[in-house]
């Protein structure tokens, strides 16, 4: 039985560029089926929380581009539950417009915060941990996230750093470092005190406009007005009007690096922030060699550790190349160095102004 108390936010409003060309501006990663399930990254994130938020307490925050898109693909919700950002400022906007949102509705709501495009291979744990997280937050002044035990020294993701203080299974977050270089990853791997930053959060509503208030007062400047349009047919248009205004920062860096009172549960659940093409290789089935052939078929000579990914009916015949990406959608073909994929924000920019928008 679900939680009439309990609430999810789901982040949904990203263009996804390290996934170009895949992902484009006009159909991001979220709505994309990567692994031929038949089901996107959108949908199966969806799916997970409704096992246990009610599902008029599922809302989707994406950008004013979309709104057809998340209706296309989650048949089951109103379009009141869609939350339509006139302009992309950021996570901590996001999550603060969605939280005095949910606050008209529910001054007692839990909310758990999730990005879109999150891989779970083991969803039971999941669903427990986030059960577990949101029954903790609704009897306490903290704010939560879960933490991933590592198994390697990642660089693209950031780290948590525990406390020994403790309640129950909860520790005291003691720092968030962002995306580290790979030796000072090392470290933190061998050190057994740092935790994968999953980007999952969980708090009780009026803790996190409380925190709001106190460590990013110019954002709740923009987003609080002395008569409550949340919650009203004026709620569209005041947003319209503020959002664009907000600071570009992220939840991270303005609220959980900044407060005192957040702690974190331990998860183990087959986690993968599916945001780069090297994760796709990461959680993809390889051959013999190494690589990695998505949607496509492939004829592999002397070639080991790439990634094709071309439309279905194509085939790719490689000869001779090591750990590279291969990936053609639509008029975009881009061929690179896998372990160089950072540099795939500048191909974006780079061809954005160089051709136009036709090829983002």
């Amino acid at each position: 039985m679900t939680n009439s108390n309990n609430y999810c936010v789901i982040m949904g409003g990203g263009i996804g560029s390290r996934f170009w060309p895949f992902s484009r501006k006009s159909l991001p990663k979220q709505f994309l089926d990567f692994f031929g399930t038949g089901r996107t990254l959108l949908q199966q994130t969806f799916d997970r929380f409704s096992k246990i938020i009610p599902i008029e307490n599922i809302f989707i925050v994406t950008n004013d581009l979309y709104f057809s898109l998340v209706k296309e693909q989650l048949p089951t919700i109103s379009p009141d539950q869609i939350l339509l950002e006139p302009t992309r400022r950021n996570t901590a906007p996001c999550v603060a417009w969605a939280s005095y949102h949910i606050h008209a509705l529910n001054p007692n709501a839990n909310i758990v915060v999730a990005p879109s495009d999150h891989l779970i291979l083991k969803e039971k744990e999941f669903l427990d941990a986030v059960n577990k997280s949101l029954a903790f937050v609704a009897h306490s002044n903290n704010l939560l996230t879960i933490g991933i035990k590592p198994n390697r020294p990642e660089t693209g993701y950031g780290y948590i750093q525990v406390d020994e203080q403790k309640e129950g299974d909860f520790y005291k977050v003691k720092t968030f470092t962002e995306k580290p270089e790979l030796e000072l990853a090392k470290v933190f791997v061998e050190s057994g005190e740092f935790y994968w930053n999953s980007g999952l959060f969980i708090w009780n509503v009026n803790n996190i406009l409380k925190a709001f208030d106190e460590l990013l007062p110019e954002l709740v400047a923009k987003l609080t007005t002395d008569e409550n349009v949340y919650g009203t047919d004026k709620e569209k248009a005041f947003i319209d009007e503020n959002f664009p205004a907000c600071p570009n920062v992220s939840i991270d860096f303005g609220i959980m690096e900044k407060a005192d009172n957040v702690f974190v549960l331990m998860g183990d659940f087959g986690w993968s922030d599916l945001g780069t093409w090297g994760s796709l290789y990461d959680l993809s089935p390889k051959d013999e060699d190494q690589n990695v052939s998505i949607k496509c078929t492939s004829l592999m000579y002397d070639s080991t550790d790439n990634i094709v990914v071309l439309p279905e009916g194509k085939l790719a015949v490689l000869q001779g190349l090591e750990g590279y990406l291969v990936a053609e959608s639509e008029n975009v073909l881009l061929i690179c160095k896998k372990d160089e994929e950072h540099a795939i924000r500048k191909y974006v920019t780079d061809a954005q102004l160089k051709m136009g928008e036709d090829y983002i």
